[in-house]
């Protein structure tokens, strides 16, 4: 498969799963054997869709927007920002509270398909932001 045919899978299961919510696109670009390496999300398509119906619960106004992708061969690396507000509660109740972070993602792809996915979203940043990290003595006011 050429390189824009990944890309445009990759917009797509962005674009339509996790900015909207339409989840039929997942079986149409990932492949139903696909390993998921990013901590914390599941390795099959129902798994994944139950990851991002919770995170769109948690933050109704989620939203990824694609910043730069780049290939090679099977390969695409992704640079992505991710904004939400936690509306939903997200470790803890709603606070009200919003985060953008930076998220590098590096997928492979066989036959048009998704069959492998590394993430690393800056989870740090998104606590940070949300107010859940302990804050020291001598940074409290």
């Amino acid at each position: 498969m050429s390189t824009e045919q990944n890309f445009t899978a990759f917009r797509q299961i962005v674009e339509e799963a996790f900015n909207k919510g339409n989840y039929a696109v997942l079986a149409q670009y990932i492949d139903p054997d696909f390993v998921e390496h990013q901590f914390g999300l599941h390795s099959t398509i129902p798994g994944l869709q139950q990851d991002i119906e919770g995170l769109r619960r948690a933050f109704p106004d989620f939203n990824l927007t694609i910043e730069e992708m780049v290939a090679d061969g099977d390969k695409v690396w992704v640079r992505m920002t991710g904004r939400g507000t936690n509306r939903g509660g997200f470790m803890g109740p709603p606070n009200g509270k919003s985060f953008e972070v930076a998220i590098f993602d590096e997928c492979r792809f066989k036959d048009g398909l998704m069959v492998e996915h590394w993430g690393s979203p800056d989870r740090f940043a998104l606590l940070a932001q949300l107010g859940l990290l302990p804050r020291s003595q001598t940074t409290q006011a």
